[in-house]
């Protein structure tokens, strides 16, 4: 529909006007054309040279020249704006011309390289084939001659067969050609019977045979047209989805992955790599995906390997290090025989060199008897107050300090518990320390305790200083002390020997100078060093669980530098080190050689006495940390197969006979733990014994009551409570949970409750003897002894044993007891009475009876 109808188009007579149509589309599809005018601005554009003078400026000419020849309505400002801004344009087309011709002439020395490098390339590529074609022609030749090699041994394994056998095989041969001239024969027979009994020939199928065909076509068709053509034919547009029949069309990405292939070939990519030999580390049993990843091979193709070789087994199975080694040698590469310990040789085992070490702080230990003063003497020097922390006065932990003396020198001390029952701590604390200070109360002497510190010091090759303490209190002793000590091979400097003694007060102060100055002095001579530039190496102190934190390790750094973010392997644990915290609490990012640290980050709580060391992997650390918990696995279950069934059947046997007290411990950290199943351990004797049956750190939980139940058996908690959930659980099922705090009465409470298991002792009390005068037969009684009672007391209730000739013949008891007719509960010594034997007739005159009673005494463990 046309909305001109013959009439005059409307505003088409105008100047600079241009002519056209707009279609207007309406609701429900209607439309409508109309004609429109367009109409262009004039823009005015003053000639060169118009009103010039004087070499003046074009702007400033402009605007002074002829305002006729100027546009209306414009101002010579605007006017010499618009001539700046034309100006402006025109050196910016000037600058893009140039920048053009600088990128066109870059990008043709880019494409003159790409050309040079790809020329290059497949020069390359030729002489590589070359290569590849001499080495192939050289092994076919190497091929032929060894099948010319076998064709001669084969000859001549055949010429030494027997007669017999080739004559057979001529005969074979000479009926082979008469078989084949009666095939034809049948063939003709079965031909002309008819067409339907023909079979067709055997030839490729239809299908593979259009396959082929179109292959070629594609082919052809590609070959056929431009490269820029193939490059395009296969991006899907609109028209051709909409104009398409439903036919196959390759997709956008393969046409992608086409151009990527033939570009990787242009550039030389397209080979395939050559196969890489590797060294494979094998240790003596591998998992297969393990295998699979040591040799860079697809974990499907070595187990493909296996099953040809027989063996029926997946990728998470494990194999010998034998057949390990054949499946590596036919993958092309080379098997390496490891230990299982091999793994432990990542651990930085290097001499230090003398010009990296460093002078470090020593490390010191206080040692000695229980209430000797120990832990006051160290509160003395820190100028803290450590003793009122501890449960009865006495310490239960080691505990780790870093004090600064006045001089400014860095003393690392270590505080060991008394107590008999912590002899491995005061063990590990000689292991590593530098000095052992021996504390001697001046008004006790040389205690148990205190031989036990000498003897560690001496076999740890440590020297020692005695400290002489409580040297304030009235009956202080300081001469016994040094006297006593000459007992056990410890000679001090006042009794001209080598050992360094001081007279000290924890509690006024005095001597603490002086004690300080031997340890300088002492660790001067040793010239300590150590080199902080390595990885870090320590021993674990002690070691808890806490609630909140984890497992908490107490270390020693004793060399290197061991920083936060470090992965460390320490005994069967691993870990990362996520906080360092120093001994006053503060965290810090590193710690030195002799700073005691408490390490957080470990996967599990070890045990005190084992060695950290630092790794750089994590793998690392995982592999070590499982092997050596495998090793102590096998070392455990090799001590329980060491042992014979008649071993076994004669520890059961003596088993039998002794009574056992099974408990529980949970302990706050892995020393007090150790302590205490060392201590329970003594408790005993051939009849009696204790037995714990699980030991461990943390707080009591719902698995320890479990345990307990089923074993009948108290948990014992020091320093450590049961949860809530633990705690419910024990009063369900009747567990008993004891708590203690102090190391004395658990020990004791232990004791006591073994000796409830002993038996009580028997003690027999001889209260008479009677001797037999005559004997009697009573009808309905049986024989009846006529006795006189020598001495003491007979008793109808007593047992009796029957002595001839000072042999005992019979033990029992009496049936009756009579005093003349009537019966009697006892007869005092010098009458006569008449006795009968219980279930016992053989008695003569002249036997002495002896009369005795019974009683049990109960008995303690000592």
């Amino acid at each position: 529909m046309s909305d001109t109808d013959g009439k005059k188009p409307l505003g088409l007579g105008g100047a600079g006007g241009r002519p056209g149509q707009v279609k207007q589309s309406f609701s429900h599809g209607r439309t409508k054309n109309v004609v429109v005018e367009t109409k262009r601005k004039r823009v005015v554009v003053p000639k060169p040279g118009v009103g010039s003078t004087g070499g003046a400026g074009t702007g400033s000419t402009a605007s002074s020249g002829d305002p006729a020849k100027r546009p209306a309505g414009i101002s010579d400002a605007e006017m010499e704006r618009r001539l700046a801004a034309l100006r402006a344009a025109k050196a910016r087309e000037a600058e893009d011309a140039e920048r053009r011709a600088e990128e066109e002439r870059q990008r043709e020395e880019d494409r003159q390289r790409r050309r040079e490098e790809i020329e290059a390339k497949e020069r390359e590529d030729r002489a590589r084939e070359a290569a590849l074609r001499q080495k192939a022609e050289e092994e076919e030749r190497a091929r032929r001659e060894a099948e010319e090699a076998a064709k001669a041994r084969k000859a001549e394994i055949l010429s030494t067969r027997s007669r017999s056998t080739v004559q057979q095989e001529k005969a074979a041969k000479a009926a082979a050609p008469a078989a084949a001239e009666a095939a034809p024969a049948a063939a003709t027979e079965e031909g002309a019977r008819g067409p339907a009994s023909m079979k067709p020939a055997v030839g490729p199928r239809k299908t593979d045979r259009e396959r082929d065909d179109r292959g070629a076509d594609r082919d052809r068709g590609a070959k056929g047209r431009g490269g820029d053509e193939g490059r395009r034919a296969g991006k899907l547009t609109l028209t051709a989805a909409l104009d398409g029949e439903g036919g196959r069309t390759r997709s956008l990405a393969a046409m992608k992955r086409k151009q990527e292939k033939a570009r990787q070939k242009a550039m030389g990519m397209g080979h395939k790599a050559e196969k890489q030999v590797r060294d494979v580390q094998l240790p003596e049993t591998i998992v297969v995906s393990e295998l699979a990843n040591r040799m860079a091979e697809r974990a499907a193709d070595v187990v493909k390997s296996l099953m040809k070789m027989g063996m029926m087994v997946t990728m998470n199975q494990t194999i010998d290090a034998d057949t390990a080694e054949i499946v590596i040698e036919e993958f092309g590469h080379r098997a390496v025989r490891v230990s299982d310990a091999d793994v432990e040789q990542v651990i930085d085992t290097v001499e230090d060199k003398a010009e990296d070490l460093r002078p470090r702080p020593p490390i010191v230990t206080i040692m000695g008897h229980v209430d000797h003063g120990k832990t006051s003497l160290l509160d003395a020097i820190r100028k803290a107050n450590v003793v009122s922390g501890e449960a009865g006065g006495i310490t239960q932990h080691i505990g780790a300090y870093q004090v600064r003396t006045e001089s400014g020198a860095l003393i690392s001390f270590l505080d060991t518990p008394g107590h008999a029952a912590f002899t491995s701590m005061r063990a590990r604390g000689a292991q590593v320390t530098d000095i052992v200070v021996l504390v001697v109360a001046a008004d006790d002497a040389v205690m148990p305790q205190t031989v036990e510190a000498i003897n560690h010091a001496k076999a740890a090759k440590v020297p020692m200083i005695v400290a002489i303490n409580k040297c304030d209190k009235p009956d202080a002793n300081p001469q016994k002390v040094r006297t006593d000590l000459l007992q056990h091979e410890v000679v001090v400097e006042q009794m001209s020997g080598d050992v360094q003694d001081v007279e000290v007060s924890a509690k006024t102060g005095k001597g603490l100078d002086q004690l300080l100055e031997a340890i300088a002095l002492q660790a001067e001579i040793l010239e300590l060093k150590a080199n902080p530039n390595r990885a870090a190496m320590g021993a674990v102190i002690e070691a808890k669980l806490d609630v909140g934190r984890g497992p908490v390790a107490t270390v020693l750094v004793q060399n290197g530098t061991l920083k936060r973010g470090d992965i460390f392997v320490v005994g069967e644990q691993w870990g990362k080190v996520r906080a360092l915290i120093d001994d006053k609490g503060n965290r810090v990012d590193e710690a030195g050689p002799s700073v005691p640290v408490e390490v957080l980050g470990l996967n599990g709580t070890p045990e005190a006495g084992d060695v950290l060391n630092v790794v750089e992997t994590e793998a690392q650390a995982r592999e070590i940390a499982t092997y050596r918990e495998k090793a102590a696995k096998d070392k455990r279950a090799a001590a329980g197969a060491a042992t014979t069934l008649e071993q076994l059947m004669a520890k059961a046997k003596a088993d039998a006979d002794v009574a056992e007290l099974p408990v529980l411990v949970k302990a706050d950290v892995q020393g007090s733990a150790e302590a205490i199943v060392q201590a329970l351990e003594k408790i005993g004797n051939e009849e009696v014994r204790v037995r714990v049956l699980h030991y461990g750190v943390g707080a009591i939980t719902d698995t320890d009551v479990g345990l307990a139940e089923a074993s009948q058996a108290p948990i014992i908690g020091f320093n450590v409570r049961a949860n809530a959930s633990a705690r419910n659980s024990a009063n369900q099922k009747g567990v008993e949970i004891r708590y203690y705090s102090i190391i004395y009465d658990l020990v004791d409470d232990i004791k006591a409750a073994a000796s409830g298991l002993l038996k009580a002792e028997v003690r027999e009390n001889f209260i008479g003897y009677a001797q037999i005068k005559e004997v009697f037969k009573v009808s309905g009684v049986g024989k009846v002894a006529g006795c006189l009672v020598t001495e003491g007391v007979a008793r109808r209730s007593a047992g009796v044993r029957l002595l001839r000739d000072n042999v005992v013949i019979h033990e029992g008891t009496l049936k009756t007891l009579k005093r003349f007719k009537d019966e009697v509960k006892e007869v005092q010594s010098g009458q006569e009475c008449g006795m009968a034997f219980e279930n016992y007739d053989d008695i003569r005159p002249g036997d002495v009876i002896e009369i005795f009673e019974r009683e049990e005494v109960q008995r303690s463990l000592t």
